[in-house]
């Protein structure tokens, strides 16, 4: 049996039918007999929704209120996943970040992660639940929520694959793996089967949106491979590992 941590972004989320896709792409995770816990965003723009209604009130509003409006976008993206996979018949739970144990300091807005306290993922996986959690956020030691700033979810899958020393860390995108330039605006671009930490991480760092620059930072610092594969196309991703 392997511990497998999946993340999904908000296109792979982003109505009915996808969240429905990523519901059978998990639970033939755990038929496999694996445990799992999915990490997953805000579905679709929602996160640009809700950061334009902020506006519309108040464009001046302190950041602390800000994460309190923001982290909703998730909650509702982890209790329609958990029902998808409920509605397939399989044994579910969804748990926000505070809930899942994820400690930050106080930096509204742009978060980091201080510690993740496993407990209550541990229980949850014990009882042989899915395991959904919302990624991108967090709590302080005001008991306050925050967010983790773009990408923010990248950062929570990998931290819990660490916290919990999983077998393997997926980030499912839109994509289908990382390319040596985007085949959205670029013909002959070639996707890559293995990549380093460092490599991945100078692509991140000039602007690649396929990983966040800090989630590969962590993977990089606590050893975790990582792969990113394509969530509407079910074929082998990108490794990102330490030596390629």
């Amino acid at each position: 049996m392997s511990l497998i941590v999946q993340k999904f972004g908000g296109s792979s989320v982003a109505n009915a039918e996808r969240v429905m896709n990523v519901a059978r792409i998990v639970t033939d995770t755990y038929k496999a007999g694996n445990e799992v816990v999915v990490v997953v965003s805000a579905q679709g723009d929602t996160t640009d929704d809700l950061i334009a209604k902020a506006q519309e009130i108040n464009p001046k509003a302190k950041n602390r209120e800000i994460d309190q409006l923001l982290a909703a976008g998730e909650q509702i993206s982890i209790s329609l996943l958990a029902m998808a996979i409920e509605s397939l018949g399989f044994p579910v739970i969804s748990l926000l970040g505070w809930q899942a144990g994820f400690n930050t300091n106080s930096v509204y807005g742009s978060a980091r992660i201080k510690n993740i306290k496993p407990n209550r993922l541990q229980a949850e996986l014990a009882r042989h639940n899915i395991v959904v959690v919302a990624g991108f956020q967090g709590i302080n030691r005001y008991d306050d929520l925050t967010t983790l700033g773009r990408g923010g979810s990248d950062t929570s899958a990998v931290a819990i694959a660490a916290a919990l020393h999983a077998d393997k860390c997926q980030i499912f995108t839109d994509v289908e793996g990382v390319y040596t330039a985007d085949p959205r605006k670029v013909e002959n671009a070639r996707k890559l089967k293995e990549i380093t930490y460092d490599e991945m991480l100078e692509l991140a760092t000039l602007g690649a949106q396929v990983l966040n620059n800090r989630s590969v930072e962590m993977a990089k610092k606590y050893s975790v491979e990582l792969e990113v594969l394509s969530s509407l196309n079910p074929i082998p991703g990108t490794i990102v590992k330490e030596v390629a």
